[in-house]
């Protein structure tokens, strides 16, 4: 796997496809970059500076060669609060102290754990934001200015109304239209960056008709904005959380764009770790200097991706032109309508609330969650928000886990059925006391247990209402189909069961030890486990005396056919011997009787021949041993394979190109001989013609546990297209 770490660009690439898309990125990063500065409260040359550092420092240390970093939306909210509360020069330290945080981060290497943070918390989170964006900035499209907290933007909003200021609202409403209309254009004009076209037609009406408009203040160029960071002043607990809180929301956001990005571009990864060092730099620098926090922006990454840029020479060359656009075309910059800025936060703030997610979040059972997240972000802070997002994300994952259900059901022959299903712990004890008391009192019971975690007062509980029934007179039995069985609970701590003990418990052989009967113990297990499953499939069948197939196959023991062909009791009826063979003549007609009792009586479908790699009966037969009295005569059945087999039997020959040996090609067509002979066989003829019965071979290789199809001709493999029966040529 490939991650970001690449060598360096070359020339021809940089010019051929990182430079057009610098370019790009460069028009849609600049009018984004302003607008999140005008809603941070912050000088407007912050903006540029961020972009700016983001570009080129996170460019160059992170560790992604795609993703494009600068001022986000979704720090803006944190922002404006902070300045307004500790002022501009010591937001520019908290700036510098959470990229400190973030560098810690990366060397911690925790940036993969930010990753399992539920989806719908962060959605949600971003749209409490996208929330509190709209409810400021409509104040400014409408000639006004931020208001503190989206309560009060609420409240004074009327009034607002009341005031409003014409020519903001014209400039913003027709920001708001064109970046609409934008996206129903033919993808040929869209190649030019929508918010760009917004804005500089915005800019350019607002000049050239008689409307007065709010414009963006901007004192000197970028080298005049530049300014150290100053200490804060007052507690430093605030402080402290407000770095915290700005560290936490731009690693998400940045990790979260490059799992996007990386959907975007199969077997390349970004080094999530070597990205938040990055990451953390950029802030560094972008605080030194006077800017605001960067993080990679989703929007300007997959633009970037789309454009064609390939290497880290795109992110760093957007991150040029901005530079040279701040210092050298600074007067263009106070030209923009402030409201124009504003309708394109709008509608950001409006498109963070994503109407997928909230359909998904109600899908999947999140929308609680996702509610609680964006009440809490709204109301309270990011921070707080974030934080009860996540305990209610944590509580309807225990909620969901310790959940489990219980029925009681009276049964036609007298008895009650009590199903208990899920994680049974002592949390369910009030539930599972008032359902046992349903039973009645004198009645048999049988208690199906398919949980997959049973702690020792669970089955305490289970246990003592057992013994006081069968003390009263009254039989009760345990079926365990779970992976969590009593005897644990009992012998040490409760843990949760997994699905492959159960399934290694229904196939594996049986583990001898010394003392112990294995038939005995298996029919115990067999009582106590799944004889309860196979009761009502059994007692369906009791008056049916039919089968699906005539399955001859070896009588080794490590052939299991109702295993190896998924089926079940009344499906296969199985003949066995040793070699899988069919006697022609002779005095034994075994094979022949079963046959024909399966043809007349058994209305069978099907007639399959089914082999095996590693056969003794093929080894003697291959190695011409002397086997001994009646064994011998036994594989004298199978003179005419070895004879088929050494005239070069086609089905030999695809077995050798499939890389089986010698003894196994044998034994495949000996698979292939033993399905003509059956085939001959007059019975069969006439149900082939009848009834339309298929007479088939298979071959079970024990060193993969596949099943391959054995044809007249050569072999093929089950599940994909090519055979008869659903399987390709090997």
């Amino acid at each position: 796997m490939m991650t970001d770490n690449d060598p360096g660009p070359s020339l021809k690439a940089v010019l051929q496809q990182d430079l057009p898309a610098s370019l790009v990125v460069f028009l849609v990063a600049l009018p984004l970059s302003l607008g999140v500065a005008l809603a941070s409260g912050a000088p407007v040359v912050a903006g540029l500076i961020a972009a700016a550092v983001g570009g080129v420092v996170a460019g160059l240390l992170g560790g992604s060669t795609i993703q494009v970093s600068g001022p986000t939306a979704s720090l803006a909210v944190v922002l404006a609060g902070a300045v307004q509360q500790f002022g501009w020069a010591a937001m520019c330290f908290i700036t510098v102290g959470a990229g400190v945080l973030q560098i810690l981060f990366g060397l911690s290497r925790i940036a993969r754990a930010a990753l399992g943070i539920a989806p719908v918390v962060v959605h949600a989170m971003l749209a409490g934001i996208g929330v509190i964006i709209a409810l400021q900035q409509v104040h400014v499209l409408l000639g006004g200015t931020t208001v503190s907290s989206p309560w009060a933007s609420v409240v004074a909003l009327p009034r607002q109304v009341l005031s409003v200021e014409k020519g903001d609202l014209f400039v913003g409403v027709l920001v708001i239209a064109i970046l609409i209309g934008w996206q129903y254009l033919p993808r040929r004009a869209r190649m030019v960056p929508g918010p760009l076209v917004a804005v500089v037609v915005a800019t350019v009406a607002s000049l050239i008709l008689p409307i007065t408009v709010e414009r963006v203040r901007l004192d000197g160029s970028l080298l005049d904005g530049i300014g150290l960071p100053a200490l804060p002043h007052g507690g430093w607990l605030p402080i402290a959380l407000t770095m915290l809180t700005v560290a936490l929301i731009a690693s998400v956001e940045t990790l979260l764009s490059a799992v996007a990005v990386d959907k975007m571009r199969p077997g390349v990864r970004t080094d999530f770790d070597r990205e938040l060092l990055g990451q953390g730099a950029a802030n560094m620098a972008s605080g030194a200097l006077g800017g605001l926090p960067v993080a990679a922006v989703i929007v300007r990454s997959i633009t970037n991706a789309n454009a064609g840029a390939r290497t880290r020479a795109a992110t760093v060359l957007h991150g040029l032109w901005i530079l040279v656009f701040a210092i050298a075309l600074v007067g263009l910059v106070r030209q923009i309508p402030t409201a124009a800025l504003a309708g394109l936060l709008v509608l950001i703030g409006v498109q963070l609330v994503k109407l997928a997610h909230i359909k998904r979040a109600r899908r999947t059972g999140d929308l609680y969650v996702y509610l609680v997240t964006v009440i809490a972000v709204v109301s309270l802070n990011l921070l707080q928000g974030m934080v009860i997002g996540l305990i209610a994300s944590f509580a309807l994952l225990l909620w969901r886990v310790v959940r489990f259900t219980i029925a009681a059901v009276p049964r036609p022959d007298g008895s009650w059925l009590v199903r208990i299903d899920g994680t049974c712990t002592f949390l369910a004890a009030p539930k599972l006391t008032g359902e046992l008391a349903k039973v009645p009192t004198g009645v048999d019971v049988t208690v199906e247990l398919s949980v997959d975690f049973l702690d020792h007062a669970a089955c305490e509980l289970l246990s003592d209402w057992a013994a006081a029934r069968e003390s009263a007179g009254s039989a009760v039995d345990f079926v365990e189909l779970g992976t969590a069985r009593m005897a644990g609970a009992q012998d040490g701590p409760p843990e949760h069961g997994h699905a492959r003990t159960a399934v290694d418990e229904a196939i594996r052989p049986w583990r001898r030890s010394g003392g112990v009967d294995p038939i005995a113990a298996g029919i115990t297990a067999y009582h106590r486990g799944h004889a309860h499953l196979m009761r009502p499939h059994l007692d369906g069948l009791r008056h049916r005396p039919d089968a699906d197939t005539f399955f001859l196959t070896c009588a080794d023991a490590r052939v299991v056919p109702n295993v190896i062909t998924n089926s079940g009791p009344g499906d296969l009826f199985t003949v066995r011997n040793v070699g899988n063979l069919v006697p022609v003549g002779g005095s034994d007609v075994s094979v022949e009787a079963a046959l024909i009792y399966a043809l007349d009586k058994l209305d069978v479908r099907a007639v399959v021949v089914c082999g095996h790699s590693g056969c003794g009966a093929m080894e003697a037969l291959y190695g011409k041993v002397q086997a001994g009295p009646g064994l011998d005569d036994w594989l004298a059945n199978a003179r005419p394979t070895l004879t088929a087999f050494q005239l070069g039997h086609p089905v030999a020959e695809a077995a050798r190109l499939a890389g089986f040996g010698p003894v196994d090609q044998l034994g495949m067509v000996n698979v292939a001989r033993q399905v003509q002979t059956l085939i001959d066989y007059p019975a069969v003829r006439i149900a082939i013609a009848e009834r339309g019965v298929a007479v088939s071979g298979l071959f079970f290789d024990l060193a993969t546990a596949r099943v391959i199809e054995v044809t007249a001709d050569g072999i093929a493999e089950f599940g994909a297209a090519g055979s008869g029966v659903a399987a390709e040529p090997v």
